[in-house]
């Protein structure tokens, strides 16, 4: 039942009413694990139950039984991301972002965010690199780093734990550059890069930088922007425990000031000012584009269930969709054309093509057409798929 569900996502199939259909399908069916093509699979109704089971649900329970293990599934995304790295990387940058999932009716934690402007969910994201290794279904009337910490000492010890060598580097926007999590990674080896709010004690120290950057566009450069950077050392007034280093960025965008600012763990020496900023900082910027494929091509912010325990799950099951399609893309399309596709393309390039589907007592045989520019790609897709070593 859950790989038809999360196959059916892959494929574009975001409601249960449409396996009414699909549960005929007999190439579904042999993807998901049937022992027999022609055998039906689960109807909407029976899917639904995996959603309405509630938490407390016993072997006793007429007809809510399938209860979901949280950290199970929380553990299956870390396992897939370290499977599908043979030898530990030198490095693994984790990327957190919140982001709004607009909500439409009374589901339970409604909430109207102002920054948003809407009623919606805030769920919590860390990527690595483009593995997904968390995807937190949260209610919009907390900060956006709540439950960042215990998010991110789970993940680093799974990782250490399979990874002892490798350097850990925490990254996100400013809504997370919080004191808990900053003087944790600190005390435990970790290392960060957070944006930081702007304030006028920001701004103040870096006044003379602003001004200089305006003079030098408007004398020299016709007005263009320009921008320089400058390391400061600084402390909340109540906020923070310690004194960090925060890089600086002063911009002239023509009309305006711009000034940027993050704090880091980072030293000088290693990582200096416009490098820290320009090519590790915004590197960043990424994982937008991840959290868009999950939410426009996997239909992540499809919880219009009543329940947050429901509406967790679909998180979760677009989440798996994506795992899938993304180990597709470093496995079996490593390569090729489509290494870097995103999930719309991949469905309307693999996923959904015509051919014909005929079923045999023994085997199912799928004839593409002669003429079918994916023919090369799908032999290939297979044969490197097919040499792939198992995971140790």
């Amino acid at each position: 039942m859950v790989r038809q569900r999360v196959f059916g996502i892959a494929c574009g199939y975001e409601d249960l009413v449409d396996h009414a259909t699909l549960r005929q399908d007999p190439l579904l069916s042999a993807v998901v694990g049937k022992a027999e093509p022609t055998q039906r699979l689960a109807s909407p109704s029976t899917l639904n139950r995996l959603e309405l089971t509630p938490a407390d649900a016993t072997a006793e329970a007429r007809y809510r039984k399938v209860v979901y293990d949280s950290q199970a599934v929380e553990s299956f995304f870390v396992d897939a991301f370290l499977d599908a790295h043979p030898r530990p990387p030198r490095e693994v940058v984790l990327d957190l972002d919140a982001t709004d999932d607009p909500i439409h009716g009374t589901q339970e934690g409604r909430f109207f965010h102002g920054y948003y402007g809407n009623y919606c969910y805030l769920p919590l994201y860390i990527f690595a690199g483009d593995f997904l290794l968390s995807a937190k279904l949260r209610t919009s009337d907390i900060d956006a780093a709540a439950g960042a910490l215990e998010e991110v000492q789970r993940l680093v010890a799974r990782l250490r734990e399979r990874w002892p060598g490798t350097r850990i580097l925490v990254r996100a926007d400013s809504g997370f550059a919080r004191d808990d999590l900053m003087a944790w990674c600190e005390d435990n080896g970790v290392d960060y890069v957070f944006g930081l709010a702007r304030n006028k004690r920001l701004e103040g120290m870096i006044a003379a930088d602003l001004e200089l950057v305006r003079a030098v566009s408007q004398q020299e450069r016709d007005g263009a922007p320009t921008r320089a950077f400058r390391e400061l050392r600084y402390r909340t007034l109540d906020s923070w425990t310690r004194e960090r280093r925060v890089v600086a960025k002063a911009e002239w965008l023509g009309d305006k000031h711009n000034p940027r600012f993050v704090v880091t763990s980072l030293c000088e020496q290693q990582h200096p000012a416009q490098a820290l900023y320009e090519e590790l900082y915004c590197a960043r910027g990424d994982m937008e584009n991840r959290i868009k494929e999950q939410q426009l091509g996997l239909f992540a912010d499809r919880t219009s269930a009543h329940t947050m325990r429901t509406n967790q799950l679909r998180l979760w099951f677009a989440s798996v969709a994506y795992v899938l399609l993304n180990l597709l893309r470093h496995f079996g399309l490593k390569g090729t054309e489509l290494e870097r596709a995103q999930a719309g393309t991949l469905r309307l390039k693999l996923l959904k093509v015509a051919a014909l589907v005929r079923v045999s007592v023994r085997r199912v045989v799928l004839s593409l057409s002669a003429a079918a520019p994916v023919k090369d790609l799908f032999a290939r897709i297979a044969e490197q798929l097919r040499t792939l070593p198992a995971p140790s």
